[in-house]
């Protein structure tokens, strides 16, 4: 299990018993390696299955694929040369609770 860019996250809520019940909440980046020639859906499919069964493994839950968008600053270069602006990039993030 690969643990890294993962985040922790605690929340409280409360079970049937109105008792405090703390969660915890892993997010995991999900990056599917695909074919370009071959790979279909069913590629990224059995991935992230296979992402979220070594996940639940460990206790965690799944709770859904969510998008997170960010803007890259831009790279000035050596000099002014070779300089690239800014732009926005989209990243899956799997997420988890406990």
């Amino acid at each position: 299990m690969v643990d890294v860019g993962v985040k922790f996250y605690s929340t409280k809520q409360f079970d049937q018993t109105n008792k405090i019940r703390n969660m915890e909440y892993k997010v995991v980046p999900f990056v599917a390696a695909i074919d370009q020639k071959k790979g279909t859906s069913d590629h990224v499919a059995q991935q992230l299955e296979s992402l979220i069964n070594e996940y639940a493994s460990h206790g965690w839950n799944y709770v859904r694929l969510e998008g997170v968008s960010t803007f890259v600053g831009p790279d000035n270069g050596c000099f002014g040369f070779g300089g690239k602006s800014g732009y926005t990039t989209t990243r899956q993030m799997v997420v988890f609770s406990k």
